[in-house]
């Protein structure tokens, strides 16, 4: 329906890409944006949920809700929890799991986020059949990719760019997310980025990385 929230998976069957710190950066965002926005926990680990617990002790509010969420129950769940929302954000994978699975075949868009230095053909692939699989349910399914952790210069960005270009039926975002301590140095005190960040260019980076998902 119309009023159901705009439903963003972060996912990667390949793990330790950095999905759980743009998920919550991405939820903090569209909070602070003045959104109601529910972050969804589906991996196994429970990073997104300890983070918001650790975030709910340091600011007194986690300014989202978060659910811990798995398997079926994800997607049944998440389909009646996207009417009370204005978006609801999936933090899912790690490997490739029935959680995956089921948030594709509810999700608007998911996003790879994929490092250059640990940079894995096999991931996108498996990826782009997995979007492929999803489709054939959910045929609106956006799929795009993102350059996370990136180099600050050399030329392993450019390289896992070109090699991300060649996934059939995933985008490039015109984006990259290179590795700045202000990342985990936000995420060690419940933070993102944008709070009263000191490093602008991983502000502006966030920034930039939610407007090619949400378009605002």
């Amino acid at each position: 329906s119309t009023n159901a929230a705009m439903i963003v998976t972060v996912g990667n069957v390949k793990g330790g890409v950095g999905k759980t710190t743009l998920a919550v950066n991405i939820a903090i965002a569209r909070a602070l944006a003045g959104r109601d926005v529910l972050l969804v926990d589906g991996d196994e680990q429970g990073t997104a949920v300890a983070f918001t617990d650790l975030r709910t002790e340091a600011l007194g509010t986690a300014s989202y809700t978060a659910v811990v969420l798995q398997g079926a129950a994800l997607r049944t769940q998440v389909r009646q929890l996207a009417t009370k929302y204005d978006d609801v954000v999936i933090d899912v994978g790690g490997r490739d799991t029935g959680s995956l699975r089921a948030a594709l075949t509810i999700s608007d868009t998911l996003l790879i986020p994929v490092q250059p230095r640990t940079f894995d053909v096999w991931a996108v692939d498996q990826m782009a059949a997995l979007v492929r699989e999803a489709r054939e349910i959910n045929e609106g399914l956006r799929a795009v990719s993102v350059l996370n952790c990136a180099d600050a210069a050399g030329h392993d960005n450019g390289e896992a760019e070109a090699a991300l270009a060649d996934a059939d039926g995933i985008d490039v975002l015109p984006v990259r997310i290179i590795r700045r301590k202000a990342f985990p140095n936000a995420a060690a005190s419940g933070r993102s980025v944008v709070e009263g960040g000191t490093d602008q260019k991983a502000v502006a980076e966030l920034v930039a990385l939610v407007t090619a998902l949400y378009g605002e």
